[in-house]
């Protein structure tokens, strides 16, 4: 099963939040450039509109931490047949709003961002983000899979755990997300009531009236 398929399963079960990783903020704290996440399809008191602007105006992530996050959600979740990838369903934005409305999520994101590029650092000479695509798959390889990570992998581990749940639920919860799992929700259909054999098994039937009064549909074949 390839990596796509596994958060799809994790997705279709349940997606929670992740194992945060302890770690230092960086100095660098510029101002992102995240744009504030597409308006919500269902109605909002004033007072939750309010908050929501108020927190999509708000800063937090770096230019270079926002362009991390979008190569790791696409690796993560990248395109396929059936869907677009992560960073195309809006995930990157999403996760930058989470940790503005979430702050508990900041410094362990922040720490964990900051690991992963002296990781690819120290191995390629690079930032994650600047990292040819097989170098940064190599370095998810070490990290992604908590049974056979090295213990000196445990920040980095904890740290994927998180982005692969914010990730999962940022896809997961978005129009292209929820028909990448299939799910089709309330349909219209068509009922002819109990079957027979059924009624017979428990004794009971239906009188003239109710089948007078009921519709009957003819089942195609």
């Amino acid at each position: 099963m390839d990596r796509r398929k596994s958060i799809k399963a994790i997705a279709l079960g349940t997606v929670g939040a992740g194992i945060l990783a302890t770690a230092c903020n960086p100095a660098d704290k510029k101002e992102d450039t995240t744009a504030a996440l597409p308006a919500a399809n269902f109605d909002r008191t004033p007072e939750e509109a309010a908050r929501d602007n108020k927190i999509a105006a708000d800063k937090f992530l770096t230019e270079h931490e926002l362009a991390t996050i979008t190569v790791l959600a696409d690796i993560i979740i990248p395109k396929d047949e059936v869907s677009g990838s992560a960073s195309e369903a809006g995930v990157p934005a999403f996760i930058a709003f989470i940790v503005k409305d979430m702050p508990h999520y900041q410094t362990p994101l922040r720490g964990g961002l900051r690991w992963l590029d002296v990781q690819m650092m120290n191995q390629y000479n690079n930032a994650f983000k600047d990292c040819t695509p097989a170098q940064q798959i190599a370095m998810v390889d070490q990290i992604a899979y908590p049974e056979k990570a090295k213990p000196a992998m445990s920040q980095g581990v904890q740290f994927f755990n998180t982005m692969r749940n914010l990730t999962a639920t940022g896809f997961y919860t978005t129009q292209m997300g929820v028909k990448d799992l299939g799910y089709m929700g309330n349909q219209p259909n068509q009922w002819n009531g109990v079957p027979d054999d059924v009624l017979k098994q428990y004794g009971l039937a239906y009188s003239e009236k109710e089948l007078k009064e009921c519709i009957s549909f003819d089942v195609q074949k």
